[in-house]
């Protein structure tokens, strides 16, 4: 098999694929292709996937030899910036832009879906879930409506600046593999409680998330045996990542306005986290052209919309949710339901 070598645009080639918007409709039927200007940086990708997976046995290894609990912490605080570059491929693999191959794009979304302790089976689809809904009643997390209780949406909503967003996926991974009829359950895939992401999952999807967990299973118990790590190890290194990544998991959609694309957030961060989450601060142009990698977020972005700072809308997020009048976005295709027709946007 020969990859095919990549190329990179100019600044002037980079200015048409930006001229060229998508439509809501577009990416919530999955009706577009990666543009042949931006192709996949394979090689960058798959070097950063493997220095990945060996930051992340070292780390391990690394707190069963400290021994003292802080030195464990502080392995644990470099471990969930690790973790975050790790999602951040993670999510790329889930555009089919890790690589612009679909079979090595799949292996190597596994193998970054290892490290984040859940398939990329499901990451796949509920990702994808998430750009048709985005900004739908499911996903205001941060908002509440005079139908919603307050309440509720206030617990739900610092729990996940807390930490306890990251726990909740494998705890439905395994739940879904050992219970498939639970996608349907409303409880378990609607409001208040339920992702509705969740109810896009298909049974080809359930038998690859079993595949991958008990793969999972597998690493982690070799892992653990041989590394001589304690329990108490693992809690600490994943409690760290599961906090840092939780926290700032919805900060590109706080309190935006209710749109499917442009309900999101272009931040200005500094220099070594925008790389750290591989541009994952353009998230207002990542929703409007989703079939592009990474690595050209910054120079297809427009210059006319703002760029809040970061850690501004970090702690605005610590406001609390606020209630919302906005009226919920539909992008309903002719005789269907919104979202019936959902495929992995990008190239596959």
């Amino acid at each position: 098999m020969t990859l095919p070598r990549t190329t990179f645009p100019t600044d002037e080639v980079l200015a048409r694929v930006a001229a060229s918007p998508l439509s809501a409709s577009d990416i919530v039927a999955g009706r577009i292709e990666r543009p042949v200007e931006t192709p996949v940086p394979n090689l960058l990708n798959t070097s950063l996937v493997l220095l990945s997976v060996a930051g992340w046995i070292g780390l391990l290894w690394a707190a069963s030899r400290v021994g003292h609990p802080l030195a464990v912490l502080g392995v644990g605080i470099v471990f969930s910036y690790l973790f975050l570059t790790v999602y951040a491929l993670l999510h790329e693999g889930s555009h089919g832009n890790l690589n612009s191959h679909p079979r090595l794009n799949t292996c190597l979304g596994m193998i970054t879906g290892l490290i984040f302790g859940s398939p990329f089976s499901m990451i796949r689809v509920t990702h994808q879930g998430h750009h048709s809904r985005n900004r739908t009643d499911p996903e205001i997390f941060d908002l509440y409506t005079d139908t919603d209780s307050r309440l509720l949406k206030t617990a739900q909503w610092y729990g996940t600046l807390a930490g306890f967003f990251w726990p909740l996926i494998p705890i439905s991974a395994v739940l879904i593999s050992v219970c498939p009829g639970a996608v349907r359950s409303r409880l378990f895939t609607r409001p208040p409680l339920g992702n509705a992401n969740l109810g896009d999952l298909g049974s080809r999807d359930v038998w690859g998330m079993r595949f991958e967990l008990c793969v999972l299973a597998a690493v982690v118990a070799g892992l653990h045996v041989g590394f001589g790590l304690a329990w108490w190890h693992w809690l600490v290194l994943y409690g760290c990542a599961s906090f840092n990544w939780s926290t700032r998991q919805y900060i590109g959609h706080a309190f935006t306005k209710r749109d499917i694309i442009d309900g999101a957030l272009n931040l200005e961060h500094n220099w070594l986290m925008s790389r750290l989450l591989l541009f994952g601060e353009w998230d207002l142009t990542h929703h409007r052209r989703p079939e592009v990698p990474w690595i050209y977020l910054p120079r297809i972005s427009s210059h006319d919309d703002p760029r809040p700072g970061y850690l501004a809308q970090y702690w605005r997020q610590w406001t609390g949710p606020r209630r919302t009048e906005e009226v919920e976005p539909s992008v309903s295709q002719p005789g269907e339901e919104m979202g019936v027709e959902r495929h992995v946007v990008g190239t596959q």
